[in-house]
């Protein structure tokens, strides 16, 4: 039998692509675990990160925007990602811009028909606001949208109220041993974690030159007593993609490299070599076993 008020269960972030999903798990953990980026759909898959506090433990699983764009087999898979966890979760956090409601925010309501834990509304972002008095009648709006556990406004980016979101998804929690050690922070490899940091610097880097279509593969991660040697491969789509990446006599993918090799190198406290190479690989977002062998089916 569990020990009395030891809590554990899985919290999902579900909501469109830039609510700031990531931003509120990475403010959650005190780590950058989630990358961020301005781009729509920065994240691709589910990130798990775990927070132990005494008898609590919050494991919460930041997921992919959920979209209505059709058609590519990379969007579809994002979309499964973020939808698979809805029924398989304790608790659901539901995150919305504030003031930015939208037909894809709707589409997501209609998902929730089929799911019986609570669901939290965090309406994020409020330190946009220029007016906090719109925040009152904006709840009342939102609160006739479904009938959520809680509703409470927040800034990711500022902390704002994010200690006591959770303090509310404490109670939701069930009674039940730990699941993680609790120093662990994610079930996630330091390969996967180092190909999601040069995917954020090369979202970063380019802005919206950034194919949409260009993904990051680890080809080798080998971790010497004194140095971790990690070959990478980032893949486009088409020739002209791939001499964006590369620059001018290769400056933008040497500026890419430096600060992604600066961040990995931060993350496991140790020195890093960083190679990368830039390829092009015809239609990969758009078929299946190509998306596979490229760490999509995990």
């Amino acid at each position: 039998m569990a020990e009395k008020n030891k809590r554990c269960g899985y919290i999902a972030i579900v909501g469109r692509p830039n609510v700031g999903k990531s931003t509120l798990l990475n403010h959650i953990l005190g780590m950058k675990l989630s990358i961020t980026s301005r781009k729509p759909q920065t994240t691709r898959h589910q990130i798990l990160g775990v927070k132990t506090q005494e008898n609590i433990q919050a494991i919460y699983v930041d997921t992919p925007g959920i979209h209505q764009r059709r058609g590519t087999a990379i969007n579809k898979y994002m979309n499964r990602a973020a939808t698979s966890v809805l029924n398989d979760v304790d608790v659901i956090l539901f995150v919305v811009q504030a003031k930015k409601w939208t037909e894809e925010d709707q589409a997501i309501i209609e998902k929730f028909k089929t799911v019986s834990c609570p669901i939290v509304l965090v309406v994020n972002k409020i330190d946009t606001l220029a007016n906090k008095k719109e925040l009152l009648p904006l709840i009342d709006e939102l609160s006739t949208q479904y009938d959520f556990a809680e509703i409470l406004p927040v800034s990711a980016l500022s902390g704002t109220n994010v200690e006591m979101l959770e303090q509310k998804i404490t109670p939701l929690l069930p009674e039940n041993e730990h699941v993680y050690p609790d120093d662990q922070v994610t079930d996630r490899s330091m390969r996967f974690l180092a190909s999601e940091i040069i995917r954020e610097k090369l979202i970063r880097e380019l802005g919206q030159e950034l194919p949409y279509t260009s993904t990051v593969s680890i080809d080798k991660y080998v971790d010497d007593p004194d140095i971790v040697h990690i070959h990478a491969t980032i893949y486009v789509e088409s020739a002209g993609q791939k001499a964006i990446i590369i620059g001018k006599k290769g400056s933008r993918l040497k500026s890419i490299g430096t600060k992604a090799r600066e961040d990995i190198s931060k993350m496991i406290e140790t020195k890093v070599y960083l190679n990368l190479w830039v390829k092009v690989r015809e239609g990969w977002s758009n078929d299946e076993r190509a998306l596979r062998g490229l760490g999509y089916g995990e």
